[in-house]
């Protein structure tokens, strides 16, 4: 059983930027996968950011060129740095991670962007 806490989230004005964070209880070295989710009101789940255990990754077009994943195996913990919110960001992220066949998924941050 791996367990996911995510923190970062918060209040930011349009242009500003966020870092989440998301630490494993297991080693995230032996992770096939972690990727960040997220889920607004009325919208379908979207894979925001992925990154695989050799480190090659994956992003939503609407984010490519303002977030970036990364991960600290020593930490047990992947980072989503977001730039240049937008309003549209607006959502509840969640961290999930792939251990073998098995998915794991954190409780979630919220992350609001307006003015």
């Amino acid at each position: 059983q791996v367990q996911l806490v995510e923190s970062g989230g918060g209040l930011v004005q349009p242009g500003g930027s966020l870092r989440l964070s998301c630490v494993a209880s297991g080693n995230i070295f032996r992770a096939n996968y972690m990727a960040w989710y997220r889920e607004a009101p009325g919208k379908q789940r979207e894979l925001v950011a992925g990154i695989s255990s050799g480190g090659n990754t994956n992003y939503l077009d609407s984010v490519k060129g303002r977030f970036t994943i990364s991960k600290d195996n020593a930490k047990n913990t992947v980072y989503l740095q977001m730039n240049s919110l937008k309003p549209e960001d607006t959502a509840v992220y969640y961290c999930n991670a792939l251990y073998d066949s098995t998915y794991y998924r954190g409780q979630g941050t919220q992350v609001t962007v307006s003015s």
